[in-house]
């Protein structure tokens, strides 16, 4: 008999190289922890407030509803007709465990094994990844830095449509490189989303996470797209409610029914105690996230000074940047080992993460404060020159 192993689609799965790096670092407070994609800013008072007081609640701790509660999803839905100047119903919710798990049952609803679903390149391996779990193929179609920022490659884009085309995958800020797509960008998503009949699936999870003023365009405000728009969001991010799991999908309603029998077949219920906390944190007043998003700004404007003569692209929005290990001469996997040994500084490479991964690196910049990111400078001098 032969050796048992796993399925294909589980071994066609890259390695989430976090993991590799998370395991390695020594346990020492000098680091500098730029590798993973954590924030120390806290979630609103009122938000932990109304997570202890579901902890007693009876209904809180329940399989039902399955679609998730009704305030959570009158919530979401005034939030998305506010954004999108279209008029979203409760039966066009569903939350989730959090919002990657919306993104693999917005794909088990509508690819097919063998279908093709366009990404970014760079984009983050855990698209790439929940896509072949659904049996599709990404096709990754290149960002390109220009004036110092990532551009989508608006013509490498329609080239990348063929007959096995099912949906685009989009996320803007886009995680790990910052990208944020102006308003010609989404439109030319929308153009290719229209012609093609494609879906959109908008990976909405830093939507609001914006630097320089830039304002938050929603694809599915565009003309046409509403109806062909999954959009998938989550309070890991903006509200930094990380392990409260709670995320949602929007889309028509009859793709609605369609992800709630993956979803019910999958991880059948949300996180009940999390929701009502999820509800304060989404009402919370813009001045408040207005503070949080100046604290996040700073840390990128601090981090870009330190790394003045380094390959670094200037992020958009976000909590992250990449640096381009080529121009030193070596490779991701190279240049990480150098900064932790050398310099004590703990960032990802993007090996693994897409076409052109191998020469990246990610600089995640939401756990550490400006006082520790203002030493990066001098870090990478020790390293390098």
């Amino acid at each position: 008999m032969g050796e048992l192993v796993a399925a294909r689609r589980v071994r066609a799965i890259e390695e989430l190289t976090a993991n590799c790096v998370v395991s390695s670092i020594p346990e020492d407070v000098e680091i500098l922890r730029l590798e993973n994609l954590d924030t120390d800013l806290r979630p609103w008072t009122w938000a932990l407030a109304a997570t202890r007081t579901a902890l007693l609640s009876d209904a809180a701790n329940s399989y039902l509803p399955f679609a998730g509660s009704m305030e959570l999803r009158r919530t979401l839905a005034a939030r998305l007709s506010r954004q999108t100047d279209h008029a979203y119903g409760v039966d066009q919710v569903l939350v989730t465990a959090g919002g990657l798990e919306g993104i693999f049952d917005a794909l088990l609803a509508v690819v097919d094994p063998g279908d093709e679903v366009i990404v970014t390149d760079p984009t983050s391996i855990g698209l790439l990844n929940r896509i072949r779990l659904a049996g599709a193929v990404p096709v990754q179609t290149p960002l390109r830095v220009s004036g110092g920022e990532w551009r989508l490659d608006c013509a490498a884009l329609r080239t990348a449509v063929t007959a096995k085309t099912r949906a685009c995958l989009m996320m803007s800020p886009s995680m790990p490189s910052g990208a944020v797509f102006d308003e010609g960008e989404w439109e030319a998503i929308a153009a290719l989303c229209r012609e093609h009949d494609l879906w959109l699936i908008d990976d909405a999870a830093m939507e609001r996470v914006l630097f320089d003023g830039r304002p938050l365009v929603h694809p599915a405000s565009l003309p046409g797209m509403a109806e062909r728009t999954i959009v998938v969001g989550s309070v890991s991010k903006e509200q930094r409610m990380i392990g409260w799991r709670v995320g949602w999908i929007a889309s028509p309603a009859s793709l609605v029914r369609a992800m709630t029998t993956v979803r019910m077949a999958n991880v059948a219920t949300p996180v009940g105690i999390a929701q009502s906390a999820a509800v304060a944190a989404l009402e919370a007043p813009p001045e408040e996230f207005a503070e949080v998003l100046e604290q996040w700004e700073r840390r990128r404007d601090v981090v870009l000074a330190q790394l003045e003569g380094y390959a670094a692209i200037r992020p958009a929005g976000g909590w992250s940047l990449l640096l381009d290990a080529a121009p030193l001469g070596m490779d991701a996997l190279t240049l990480t080992r150098h900064l932790l040994e050398d310099g004590k500084v703990a960032v990802l490479p993007m090996s693994g993460w897409g076409v052109n991964g191998d020469r990246y690196v990610r600089l995640a910049f939401g756990d550490e404060p400006v006082e520790r990111l203002a030493l990066l400078g001098e870090r990478m001098r020790r390293v390098f020159g």
